[in-house]
């Protein structure tokens, strides 16, 4: 079946809109406290990572900054919120433009281009939090008790976006990807 021009304009406005409510769902259902601080980690970074995989970088990185912040704001964490749209935003900015400056130049070894942009995106998401609880606790030194559980959302949000995505490129959802799947 063929889509018409309006449903073809539609459609990733309707993507968008869902991942962004995924995203928001995995930060307000999904939530394990950090020890020795007022944060928490979650499984959002899988679903930007997807949302990048699933729609391409630019409507990627609008549901990755609105269903973060509307994530923090639903979670009672409204003072993070403005901080979470930048930072999610630019992660999955990143992460995407990775995937298509590679995919410009080559078709061999995506899925090690995927996870390599997934940890370059994720280490700034984990530079841009030090930065802002710095700033807002007005101390880098506390602000560095949060590094490591950072790294190690984007760690597991990247075991299970791979996973996630590969599951989905065998799927009929095939066709609603962005990027080439992982799996060939």
């Amino acid at each position: 079946m063929r889509m018409t021009n309006t449903q073809s304009h539609v459609y990733p406005i309707v993507m968008t809109a869902m991942m962004m409510c995924i995203i928001m769902v995995s930060i307000v259902l999904f939530r394990i406290p950090i020890p020795f601080t007022q944060g928490y980690v979650n499984l959002s970074d899988a679903m930007i990572f997807l949302a990048v995989i699933m729609l391409g970088y630019k409507y990627g990185a609008i549901a990755a900054a609105l269903g973060s912040m509307l994530g923090d704001l639903m979670a009672g964490f409204a003072m993070w919120a403005p901080w979470t749209f930048c930072i999610k935003g630019c992660m999955a900015l990143i992460f995407g433009l990775i995937i298509q400056s590679t995919l410009a130049r080559t078709t061999r070894g995506f899925i090690s281009v995927e996870i390599i942009g997934m940890i370059l995106s994720g280490l700034v998401m984990t530079a841009g939090y030090y930065l802002a609880e710095g700033i807002m606790y007005g101390n880098f030194i506390v602000a560095a008790l949060g590094i490591p559980w950072n790294i190690a959302q984007f760690a597991c949000g990247i075991v299970l976006a791979v996973a996630l995505a590969t599951a989905l490129s065998r799927t009929s959802l095939r066709s609603v990807m962005a990027y080439r799947s992982p799996i060939q």
